[in-house]
C-alpha cells in the first residue's frame, strides 16, 4: 500500500518492535508532523546543551585576554611588546593552558561512544556537560592556586565533556529516520557554533561588567540548569519515552529497524581498525578540526594582538564566524535531505559534495587571511566567510558514521572525535610557538598552515569516502535478508 513523503517499510502489518530497517522499493507510511514532534523536541534540548558545551568550552579563551592583559594592553603589528600581566602567563603557557581540555578530552570518547550505544546515551550525554559545568564553577579559583592547578582543572573539564558528541551520535541513531538524519543532527550540533556565537560577546561583556571570575560562575550555573531539564524530558529511545505518541515510535522504529537496536558487549574492532571508509571519516575530521580548532582556542588573542580591537570589540568579532557557521550548517542538513528525498544524489554524493565544499572553501580564505596584515575588516571578513563555508561539513563528513555503521555510530564517533581532538592539543601550542614574536608573520603562517591542512582533507574524503552502510555494521536480521535476496 502506497501512501506519502517517500518513506517505506517491509510491511505494514508488522509490529513496530520488529519492522526491518527502512527500504526504498517497499510499501510507503505516512510521516508524523515535525512541529513540536519528541524527535524535534530532542533535536532542541540537544542544541541548546551543546550550546552550553561550547560556552562552557571557549570561556577560558575570551577570559584569557583578561586574565593575563590587566591593563588591556596591545602589542604592534610589527614590534614585540606589552605591559604588566595579572597572571605571568607568556604566550606558550597560554597555548599549553588553553589546549589543557582536550588532553582529558581525547580519554573518554571511545569509552563514552560504547556505553552510550550499549545502555543509551541520554546519562552519558547529561552527566557529561552536569560534570563540566560544576568543574567549571572551580576555575576562579585553580587560577587562583596557580596554572598547574588551572591545567588539570580544564583536563578534567575535557575527560567529562568528551563523552557529550558520541553520545549524541548513539541516541540519533536510535531517534533519526534515515531520511531526517542530516537536519536532525546538524540542527542539533549546530548547538556548538551558536554556544561559541553567544559566549564569546557575552564572556566579553561579563569581563567588562564583572571580572572575569564572574564568566565561569555564570557558564557553571547555566550548565546545570540544563541539566535538570535534560533528565526530565530526555529518554535513550522512543520505546521507552513517556510522552511519545504511537504513531511516531513507530514511525521511527519502523523507519530504522533493527539498527535502532543496542548492540552488544563485542564491537567488530578489528574490521573497525582497518575500514577504509571509517579512516576517510578520521583523517578529514582531523583535518578540518585543525583549523576550527584554531579559531576557537586562539582567535581572541589574533583579534587581541595583531588587530587591536578592546575587549567587547574582540568577544563580538570573535563570535561573528561562529554565526555564520551555525547558520550554514543548519541549512545544510536541511539541504542534503532534499537533496535524497528527491533522489537527485546519493548518499555518498551528497556527503561528498558537502565535505568538499565545508573544507575546501574554508582553506581558500583562511589562505587569504594571511593576507590581510592589520586589516581588521578583510580579516573579520575571510574569517567569516570561511567558517560560513565550513558549515557544510556538518551535512557531510561529520554524520557520516551513522551511514556507515548505524548501530555502532556512538563508537565510531567516539573513534574519530579521538583523532579529531589531536588538532586541539596540537594547534594551540603550535599557534604559540608560531606567534612567540607577536608578528604578523608569525600569525600568516598559522593560517596557512591552517588552510593546507583542510584542503588535504577536503581532497581524501572526496577520494575515499563513503554512504553505504558497511558489512561488518550489519545485523545478523540483515544478513540473513541480504543472503536469500
Amino acid at each position: 500500500m502506497v501512501l506519502q513523503d517517500g518513506y517505506s517499510i517491509n510491511s505494514d502489518d508488522q509490529d513496530c518492535d520488529t519492522a526491518p530497517l527502512l527500504e526504498k522499493e517497499a510499501d510507503k507510511i505516512t510521516v508524523p508532523p515535525k512541529c513540536c514532534s519528541v524527535r524535534c523536541n530532542l533535536a532542541a534540548m540537544m542544541f541548546f546543551g551543546f550550546a552550553v558545551v561550547y560556552g562552557l568550552r571557549v570561556n577560558l579563551s575570551v577570559a584569557m585576554v583578561a586574565m593575563v592583559n590587566g591593563t588591556n594592553n596591545h602589542i604592534s603589528c610589527t614590534e614585540p611588546g606589552g605591559s604588566p600581566h595579572v597572571y605571568p602567563w607568556n604566550p606558550e603557557m597560554q597555548g599549553m593552558l588553553l589546549s589543557a581540555f582536550f588532553f582529558g578530552y581525547l580519554f573518554t570518547q571511545i569509552p563514552g561512544g560504547y556505553l552510550s550505544g550499549r545502555f543509551g546515551g541520554s546519562l552519558f550525554l547529561g552527566g557529561g556537560v552536569l560534570g563540566t559545568a560544576v568543574l567549571t564553577l572551580l576555575t576562579p579559583l585553580s587560577a587562583q592556586l596557580g596554572a598547574t592547578w588551572l591545567f588539570a582543572l580544564r583536563a578534567l573539564e575535557g575527560f567529562g565533556e568528551g563523552v557529550t558528541f558520541p553520545a549524541m551520535m548513539a541516541m540519533w541513531a536510535r531517534w533519526a529516520p534515515p531520511l531526517e538524519r542530516a537536519r536532525l543532527m546538524t540542527f542539533s550540533g549546530a548547538g556548538s557554533n551558536f554556544g561559541a556565537f553567544v559566549a564569546l560577546p557575552l564572556t566579553g561583556f561579563i569581563c567588562h561588567s564583572l571580572g572575569w571570575p564572574a564568566v565561569f560562575y555564570s557558564c557553571g550555573s547555566v550548565g546545570c540548569l540544563w541539566a535538570v531539564f535534560w533528565f526530565i524530558l530526555v529518554s535513550d529511545e522512543p520505546r521507552t519515552h513517556p510522552r511519545i505518541s504511537d504513531r511516531e515510535k513507530c514511525y521511527i522504529i519502523n523507519s530504522i529497524g533493527s539498527q535502532g537496536t543496542p548492540h552488544g558487549w563485542t564491537v567488530p574492532v578489528l574490521s573497525m581498525m582497518f575500514s577504509v571508509p571509517l579512516w576517510a571519516i578520521i583523517i578529514p575530521q582531523m583535518c578540518s578540526n585543525w583549523s576550527y580548532y584554531t579559531l576557537l582556542t586562539s582567535l581572541p588573542t589574533y583579534m587581541d594582538s595583531v588587530l587591536h580591537f578592546d575587549l567587547r570589540q574582540n568577544s563580538f568579532l570573535s563570535a561573528l564566524p561562529y554565526l555564520a557557521g551555525w547558520l550554514f550548517s543548519v541549512g545544510s542538513g536541511v539541504l542534503a535531505d532534499n537533496l535524497l528525498e528527491r533522489e537527485l544524489l546519493s548518499v555518498t554524493a551528497v556527503r561528498k559534495l558537502f565535505t568538499f565544499i565545508g573544507l575546501f572553501l574554508p582553506a581558500v580564505f583562511l589562505l587569504a587571511v594571511g593576507f590581510t596584515g592589520c586589516s581588521g575588516v578583510l580579516a573579520v571578513t575571510f574569517l567569516t566567510l570561511s567558517s560560513a563555508f565550513g558549515g557544510f561539513s556538518a551535512a557531510g563528513v561529520y554524520i557520516n558514521q551513522i551511514d556507515i555503521a548505524p548501530r555502532y555510530a556512538g563508537t565510531l564517533l567516539g573513534i574519530t572525535n579521538t583523532f579529531g581532538t589531536i588538532p586541539g592539543v596540537l594547534a594551540p601550542i603550535v599557534v604559540g610557538y608560531l606567534t612567540k614574536d607577536h608578528s604578523v608573520t608569525g600569525w600568516r603562517h598559522v593560517f596557512w598552515l591552517s588552510a593546507g591542512v583542510s584542503a588535504f582533507g577536503a581532497i581524501f574524503y572526496v577520494i575515499f569516502g563513503t554512504g553505504k552502510i558497511q558489512s561488518w555494521a550489519r545485523t545478523d536480521e540483515e544478513s540473513d535478508t541480504d543472503t536469500h535476496n
